[in-house]
């Protein structure tokens, strides 16, 4: 069997590394808001061409996060893409924000600019987009929206680490970017993790407070803050695996071209292929009238597959007060899209055979 993801052999390379940095923090004897931590904010800020970075506990805190130090009017509208995970709009929801469903360009399957500009209104305060799949989203033209309309624009790269856009990394855009370092990521931590990057010196100052229970000295809270914060642990484990991230996407991207010339097979919608270089290509998604029937075919031979996702957030019942929205090519998206296996770690042969095998599905 072709696992889909094998994170023991993902992180095999860097695990003496990774052990001598885990020692190291143990023997340190402080392990919250050390030095591991300044040092990988400070490194990450950098490698996302931007002047701040700030760890938090996860991807989902770091949206949260942004949201609440923008300190939004409640019911305010937050425009989200309605082809992403839960976790993208979940952190509007649980600030009392209206999350407004905008739906896809169909060829990359990332929310198109044309449909924002189209569901604002005058209670529209901000735009979220996601980076899905590792492709950035029209950032430049959904960050010229923003400043028409006055809206500030929050990215979610959780999918995106090394992207970029027309030459400038995810993480510089928006007015913050959310970043998950989830072990599945291309930049994954050994447990939960996640960071906030910006250009906002202001909005950075307010997040690092936020993150610890509204505090950056001890017993005084300038705010009514949580408690969020990216442990020493996980900071020196991504400290490690962060010099190597350049040339695992540059592995992804020789796979992702390998996929996309070679692979033929009847009624098989490709990712577009335009920014191939640009691309993170933490999951490459095709689209089958007969998803189904193709997944359990290459389970059968020894491939496996995953699907993200299975449901439009629309249609879960967390979100029932939207099961009467109509999102035609969000959910036609959802029955449809199939994640081939797709990491640093998969072999030339591996991915010989997975095209083979997909080749042969209509020829069966």
């Amino acid at each position: 069997m072709i696992p889909f993801l094998d994170l023991n052999q993902v992180n095999a390379p860097y695990l003496q590394a990774i052990e001598d940095a885990s020692l190291r923090v143990i023997r340190s004897g402080w392990y919250i808001l050390g030095n591991e931590l300044n040092s990988f904010e400070k490194a990450f800020a950098e490698y996302c061409e931007t002047e701040h970075c700030i760890g938090v506990a996860n991807g989902l805190d770091a949206i949260t996060l942004i949201l609440l130090a923008l300190d939004l009017p409640a019911d305010a509208e937050i425009i989200v893409p309605a082809n992403t995970y839960i976790a993208s709009v979940l952190p509007v929801s649980y600030l009392h924000l209206k999350p407004v469903f905008v739906e896809p360009d169909p060829h990359t399957m990332l929310i198109d600019p044309a449909r924002i500009e189209q569901a604002i209104t005058p209670a529209t305060k901000a735009i979220i987009t996601v980076d899905l799949y590792g492709r950035s989203c029209e950032i430049a033209a959904i960050v010229d929206l923003g400043r028409k309309y006055k809206l500030k624009v929050i990215t979610d790269a959780a999918q995106a680490h090394g992207a970029t856009h027309t030459g400038r990394k995810v993480g510089a855009w928006a007015d913050a970017t959310a970043f998950s370092f989830y072990p599945t990521k291309n930049l994954g931590a050994l447990g939960d993790a996640g960071a906030i990057t910006t250009g906002d010196a202001a909005l950075a100052e307010k997040i690092r407070y936020l993150r610890n229970y509204g505090s950056v000295i001890r017993y005084q809270n300038e705010y009514q803050g949580v408690n969020s914060r990216l442990d020493e642990m996980q900071a020196a484990i991504l400290g490690v695996k962060l010099p190597y991230l350049d040339a695992e996407n540059t592995r992804r991207r020789e796979i992702a071209a390998r996929y996309l010339r070679e692979l033929q097979c009847s009624d098989l919608m490709l990712p577009p292929g335009d920014r191939i270089d640009e691309d993170a290509w933490h999951l490459f998604v095709v689209r089958h009238p007969r998803r189904a029937e193709l997944v359990a075919y290459l389970e059968a031979r020894g491939v496996q597959t995953n699907v993200h996702y299975p449901q439009p957030i629309h249609k879960q019942l967390a979100y029932k007060e939207f099961k009467d929205l109509h999102l035609p090519l969000t959910e036609q998206i959802h029955e449809q899209v199939i994640s081939l296996p797709l990491n640093p770690v998969i072999t030339d042969d591996e991915v010989a055979y997975i095209i083979q095998t997909v080749n042969q599905f209509d020829r069966q």
